[in-house]
């Protein structure tokens, strides 16, 4: 088994670790977008994040992992088998890693090519896509993905099912799973239409202080010279931040949200001249999944105040002679609605 870093021995960087938790809570918050220098713990804090997912019940056999508890959405053959009780398994939530280098059909699936050779009959081979579903598909240096893959995400994320048409060969079965991107701004822009299917987006930047950059140092020269060590030194607060996700988990459907936090929510996105409505949308889910974090079972302008720059700063128009980064456009426009 791999031993990837622990989540909880991450440095500071207490942004990109709030996005994670809350898309671990609430997956229909929509994804995460982590923009910032290299090395600043991106790829490193998505990986750790996987080992705090708990197991979830999937139906057995399953090549799309469907929960067995779900009537809806589920793959061809999980349907129609939906009367019946299912065998059950446990599974670790996926996080799937989608090379920048994958084909199409890697992504999608095809046709297995061995099996109609050899018995004659077309079969289909999963892609990653399948093996996404449900938990998280992680894309590391997203801004630099290819244009005709960028644009089957978008068909993907929009209509969560994946559609694969290929040798005369016809099949589609469910593809929902949380977004998670990162890169270096410095290396490209990403496309607006695929940026605007991240619910969450934040800018990470290297310690400037002395004793941070020492802490990080100390803590990954103690992790590469004995990995089991390390681990096993953090496993109580592992333990403690997989418990909080949990408890979040159960608590987040009665977390309430009062009309004048949602009046609130709504002034701030006019202020801010946000386009649309998913701003406002995005902005209350992720609040409540940061209530349920907190274990509260109503949302506060506390929390709104918390999520407001991971929901809001890439969703606002930007005018080139304006050099006020959207960041600090998102924390005046709190000031005025929501003063602390």
């Amino acid at each position: 088994m791999r031993l990837v870093y622990p989540f909880a021995a991450i440095v500071g960087q207490e942004d990109m670790k709030l996005a994670l938790l809350i898309a671990a809570v609430d997956q229909g918050v929509g994804g995460v977008l982590v923009f910032g220098d290299r090395g600043t713990g991106k790829s490193t804090a998505v990986r750790a994040l996987a080992a705090l997912l708990p197991k979830r019940n999937v139906v057995a056999g399953c090549a799309y992992q469907c929960p067995p508890e779900k009537t809806a959405g589920l793959c061809a053959l999980c349907a129609d088998g939906a009367k019946g009780a299912p065998k059950v398994r446990a599974e670790p939530m996926p996080v799937i890693d989608l090379p920048l280098g994958a084909t199409e059909d890697r992504i999608t699936g095809a046709l297995d090519i061995e099996r109609a050779l050899a018995a004659g009959e077309k079969s289909f081979e999963p892609g990653l896509l399948a093996r996404a579903h449900g938990g998280f598909l992680y894309i590391d240096e997203v801004n630099l993905l290819e244009d005709h893959l960028v644009d089957l995400l978008l068909d993907v994320t929009a209509s969560g099912e994946n559609v694969v048409e290929r040798e005369g060969f016809s099949l589609r079965h469910p593809a929902r799973f949380v977004l998670v991107g990162s890169g270096n701004p410095e290396e490209g822009e990403l496309r607006p239409q695929l940026l605007d299917r991240f619910g969450l987006c934040l800018e990470v930047k290297t310690p400037k202080d002395v004793p941070s950059r020492v802490e990080v140092v100390r803590r990954r020269d103690a992790f590469e010279r004995d990995r089991a060590a390390f681990i096993a030194q953090w496993r109580k607060e592992e333990d403690k931040t997989r418990r909080r996700i949990k408890r979040a988990q159960a608590l987040l459907p009665e977390v309430d949200v009062a009309d004048d936090v949602l009046h609130r929510a709504v002034q701030l996105c006019l202020t801010l001249g946000s386009d649309g409505i998913r701003g406002e949308i995005t902005l209350i889910r992720a609040a409540r999944a940061a209530a349920a974090l907190d274990g509260a079972k109503s949302v506060t302008d506390k929390h709104l105040r918390r999520v407001a720059p991971l929901a809001l700063r890439h969703r606002l128009r930007r005018n080139v002679l304006d050099e006020v980064d959207t960041g600090v456009r998102v924390e005046r426009a709190l000031a005025e609605v929501i003063p602390a």
